[in-house]
């Protein structure tokens, strides 16, 4: 047990000086745990490791004592174009100033009963990278987000069949941003609007789940994250709407789990992220005030539906191989292309593998691939007049590589 508080301590202070910007639903990340993220983030009914806690927390208590430590190593390549401008500089330009990002999660799990269990998830919400050293805004232009979950988790059996959890998510995100000196005359607060170094806020919020069996082949669950309220990014009072905010959305989901055969499972998760509700990520470009104000212009935002199909078939007791596929609807309409140059998180489609290997010491090994198809979000008369009109075309796709080591405790 003190070796263990001892990991899970450095690797929080571990996780709070690494990389952890991704984007692939929205800004959120496809799955939380490797077992998962090989079936295409499916989990709100299909607990498979102590890292359950970050997608339904009522998990916990089904994956028994276990410790997870992973590591993902992920490559997005975004880039724009700007066509027919009257203002912003014509051509297509590259934001991969960066290209990997390694991201680590681990994950606790303790049964302090047979109905009872306490653990903790450490991992990265998601976020947004750009890195562009020539843009339309002028050179070195950019912006990183990295959010930081670290979830204490209690869950219980209430009968046979029911379960039930809590997550209490404390939170870190950072954010900085670079080169967008040619929108001073757009905010209401020039000197914290760019360039302006690595700003931290803090937050508490709650994750909620359930699940329940209502045979012995078939599980279904449920989660709810209310929208979790951060502290300001005071040095980007001029960037974000709201002075600075930049809460973390709401989000819900629903999943079921069917057991075809001993060796093989379906499952599937429907999500909805809330980003319409978070005014620095839902307002547009036409929302009236300067950048900063509480009716600031935005990032244009919408709601994300997600839906998350996965199988997971035990080819022999010491081999389990995984696939699983997602679909998401756009965040970004076509008509708020032009400030996503710095944003843009436009992928909607995932496809996904994945294998765990029992090793003699009934520990696993498991390994997780995803790959984000490339994804055009053309934007015609998006850049508004007052910027000198014109046409903001996006893309992205994304890949990743993913290895996690399981313990039995």
């Amino acid at each position: 047990m003190h070796m263990n508080k001892v990991v899970v301590s450095l690797f929080s202070i571990g996780m709070a000086v690494s990389p952890l910007t991704y984007a692939t639903n929205g800004y959120f990340t496809h799955g939380y745990g490797m077992k998962a993220k090989g079936m295409a983030g499916v989990g709100i009914a299909l607990p498979q490791d102590s890292l359950a806690a970050a997608t339904n927390p009522a998990g916990m208590v089904m994956v028994g004592n276990r410790a997870d430590l992973g590591l993902d190593l992920f490559k997005p390549s975004r880039g724009a174009e700007v066509a027919n401008a009257g203002g912003l500089p014509n051509g297509a330009y590259d934001g991969n100033g960066k290209n990997y990002f390694a991201m680590p999660e681990f994950g606790y799990n303790r049964m302090m009963s047979s109905n009872m269990s306490l653990g903790v998830a450490v991992y990265g919400n998601g976020g947004m990278n750009t890195d562009y050293k020539s843009s339309p805004f002028g050179p070195n232009a950019g912006i990183n987000l990295e959010q930081l979950f670290i979830a204490p988790t209690w869950a219980m059996k209430i009968n046979s069949t029911n379960s039930i959890g809590v997550s209490l998510n404390l939170v870190r995100q950072t954010f900085a941003a670079t080169g967008l000196g040619m929108f001073a005359g757009s905010t209401s607060n020039s000197a914290a609007l760019t360039d302006t170094g690595t700003d931290t806020s803090t937050g508490v919020g709650l994750r909620l789940g359930w699940t329940g069996e209502l045979t012995p082949d078939l599980t279904m669950g449920a989660t709810y994250q209310p929208k979790t309220k951060m502290g300001k990014f005071g040095k980007y009072a001029g960037l974000f709407a709201e002075q600075g905010g930049f809460d973390i959305p709401a989000n819900f989901g629903v999943g079921i789990a069917f057991k075809a055969r001993p060796e093989t499972i379906f499952a599937a998760d429907y999500q909805v992220i809330k980003y319409g509700e978070v005014a620095a990520i839902a307002n547009t470009l036409t929302a009236g005030g300067p950048l900063g104000a509480n009716n600031g212009m935005g990032f244009g935002w919408t709601d994300v539906s997600v839906l998350k199909l996965g199988v997971s078939h035990a080819l022999s007791d010491k081999l389990t191989v995984r696939a699983g596929y997602s679909h998401n609807t756009q965040p970004i309409p076509t008509s708020q292309t032009m400030f996503n140059i710095l944003a843009p998180g436009v992928v909607q489609d995932h496809l996904t593998l994945g294998a765990t290997w029992t090793l003699s010491d009934q520990n696993e090994l498991t390994v997780g691939f995803m790959h984000a198809f490339e994804q055009k979000v053309d934007g015609p008369g998006a850049i508004p007049a007052s910027f000198g009109g014109g046409d903001a075309n996006l893309h992205m796709n994304q890949n990743s590589l993913g290895i996690a080591y399981g313990w039995k405790l």
